[in-house]
């Protein structure tokens, strides 16, 4: 049995009695999805599994909404972090400084370098992903209880919200956990499969650890071409909380966002695009452009209609090859220093 046009229009009146809107099209592919699992006899547990992950990213989504036009930046770390420790006063800081320069703060809720990212951005500017464990992970004090706490039952969900929600990251000393999150980011962004943002590895005043996992990627990763010169842009390593900060800050000092409309690549920015600008891409960058194309300046697109708060933005276009995000961050680079 598969979904037929008379479930379809049942579906159709279905979303219409809950506002329909223009995000109606996909509810109904949700639903339509949830009748043919059915139809497939998908074992419970499969559903169980799908149901949940489901309900957690509308929960999150929910949450996350009234919050939109905010930049937030996403805080990595150890839960072991004691408050003696130097790293756990940079991550205080660090969020501070973050703060006072338009930012909110996400962690994973726990104690730690958590705790100590919320302290430092306080209640009214912290979002805490907590996950659910066998051996429970408490919320820290700063954001327990506050309507901004998500508990998640699995990671990937909450891996998913850490990074869809955030506009950077920064990464302090950690275990496995920290690792897996720092690589996953830059996975995702090395693919395109992220939105182009500032990645920063902040280590204690004067310590090696960030430095120590650099020298790993250079000598192991980039030396035996497992990875490119130009992935190296993707992240910055520091010990200086302010340079962390301004390397976030300054990312968006004219970037302002990225997509695609059909084969081409729009990159929006807040300064108007000058011809001496696009003359510069041209001469530096021709290399991520497809069939000898060229960068263009152009305004907001018909396809952009459904994100009219970007419409006042500049545009510049130009058929990206796909596969050189590394440079393409340094792209970004050279467009905030105009």
């Amino acid at each position: 049995m598969s979904v037929t046009k008379q479930d379809q229009a049942l579906v159709q009146q279905l979303v219409r009695a809950h506002g329909g809107g223009g995000n109606g099209d996909l509810a109904a592919e949700i639903i339509e999805t949830a009748l043919r699992l059915l139809d497939d006899q998908a074992g419970r547990l499969d559903m169980k599994v799908m149901t949940s992950a489901l309900k957690e990213l509308r929960y999150a989504s929910r949450i996350f909404t009234p919050y939109r036009e905010k930049r937030k930046v996403t805080v990595f770390g150890s839960a072991r972090t004691e408050p003696t420790a130097p790293e756990y006063q940079q991550a205080v800081a660090f969020s501070k400084v973050a703060v006072a320069a338009g930012f909110m703060v996400i962690t994973g809720g726990g104690e730690g370098i958590m705790g100590a990212a919320q302290r430092g951005a306080g209640r009214d500017h912290s979002f805490g992903l907590n996950i659910r464990l066998p051996f429970e992970q408490e919320p820290n004090v700063e954001i327990a209880g506050d309507p901004k706490l998500i508990n998640f039952k699995y990671f990937f969900t909450r891996k998913l919200c850490f990074l869809k929600e955030s506009d950077a990251i920064a990464l302090f000393p950690g275990g496995f956990g920290t690792h897996d999150e720092g690589f996953e980011a830059l996975t995702l962004m090395q693919t395109g499969k992220s939105q182009p943002k500032p990645l920063v590895f902040v280590d204690r005043p004067h310590g090696n650890y960030w430095k120590t996992w650099w020298r790993f990627v250079e000598d192991q990763l980039l030396d035996a071409n497992l990875i490119s010169k130009d992935d190296l842009a993707l992240f910055k390593v520091t010990d200086d909380v302010d340079e962390a900060c301004a390397e976030i800050a300054n990312f968006y000092r004219n970037y302002h966002s990225s997509r695609y409309v059909k084969d081409a690549m729009v990159v929006r920015v807040k300064h108007p695009v000058t011809a001496a600008l696009l003359q510069t891409l041209d001469d530096h960058f021709a290399g991520l452009c497809l069939n000898g194309g060229k960068f263009r300046a152009a305004e907001s697109l018909p396809e952009e209609e459904n994100e009219p708060e970007l419409a006042g933005l500049h545009r510049i276009i130009f058929p990206f090859n796909r596969s050189n995000f590394g440079r393409l961050r340094a792209l970004i680079d050279v467009l905030n220093q105009h």
